[in-house]
């Protein structure tokens, strides 16, 4: 195999290829960093305050690289089953251009690479990315003992967010839990889609998934979900930005996500494959829009009062 070969393998191997992934950990991660530094700016008596450029690069080069490294590890635990699902027998350790000991030592370099934009950080992240170490680790082998393995990923992906509030607050607040259950909400949602374009494949090789614990109420179960999502989300920007200048204006913003919800399911309602990972595909859109729209709020609130 060529170096060229050998790269494009790894870069497969990590979903580098493609980034719909990075930016489902990589959005949600600076939700939390940026109403973090909402929340500690007016703990200190301001009405608004933004990241330093410092944490904002730091989580998110920290969300890039456990995505990756979770990947390599995801690898790692379906290596014997990918072969026998369509969408996954061309994946790098399904069709043997890459083994079981390079991807382990991949997601190793990858938690390394994580684990160094640790010292830029207070002591106290240190101890709560072991939380996330451990659960990127075991969400990839959940799915063999668990019809829940969507939970243990939405878990790993969103601990971020208490990490990011750790590091700028000094500690999680009520808050900081609210906005995890929001996004652990949306996350078994989207992945139960994701579930769904695999299920038939999943249930001849005996793989578990929310998809098929849901059955045929999958559809009535990733409604509430968003539902609970919407409701959660909107709960936190009230309590961020009712007191600003902007009032529920935040809160109102979240109507387009339902409207992404109900385009969403309206593709899912027919339970095919291909239009079921089509409406996974499109919670990027969530995650951009969410974050776009914290943002702007965030800016509007610090340099208008």
């Amino acid at each position: 195999m060529t170096f060229n070969d050998k790269l494009q393998a790894y870069l497969q191997l990590t979903r580098f290829d493609k980034p719909v992934g990075i930016e489902l950990l990589l959005w949600p991660t600076l939700w939390g960093v940026m109403l973090a530094a909402m929340g500690h700016a007016q703990q200190q008596g301001a009405t608004a305050g933004l990241p330093s450029l410092k944490i904002f690069v730091i989580f998110a080069l920290g969300a890039i690289f456990m995505r990756a490294a979770g990947c390599a590890i995801n690898d790692f635990a379906d290596r014997k089953v990918d072969g026998h699902v369509t969408r996954t027998k061309g994946r790098p350790l399904a069709d043997g251009r890459l083994s079981a000991k390079e991807a382990i030592a991949a997601f190793l370099v990858l938690v390394l690479l994580s684990a160094s934009l640790l010292f830029f950080l207070p002591v106290s992240v240190f101890y709560w990315s072991l939380g996330a170490v451990i659960l990127a680790f075991i969400y990839p082998f959940m799915k063999r003992y668990t019809h829940l393995p969507q939970v243990f990923l939405a878990a790993a992906f969103g601990w971020a967010i208490p990490m990011a509030y750790v590091a700028i607050q000094g500690s999680p607040d009520i808050w900081c839990w609210l906005l995890f259950v929001a996004y652990m909400c949306w996350t078994v949602a989207y992945d139960t889609q994701y579930a769904m374009a695999d299920r038939e494949d999943d249930l001849k090789i005996g793989v578990k998934s929310t998809a098929i614990l849901f059955g045929r109420h999958d559809m009535i179960i990733i409604s509430l979900l968003q539902t609970l999502f919407l409701l959660i989300m909107g709960v936190v920007m009230w309590h961020y930005f009712a007191p600003t200048t902007l009032g529920l204006t935040p809160v109102f913003g979240l109507a387009l996500v339902a409207m992404m919800f109900a385009k969403q399911n309206s593709a899912c309602a027919s339970r095919q494959a291909l239009a079921c990972f089509q409406a996974f595909l499109a919670n990027i859109w969530v995650g951009r829009y969410v974050f776009a729209l914290i943002a702007i709020a965030c800016l509007w609130t610090t340099f208008n009062g």
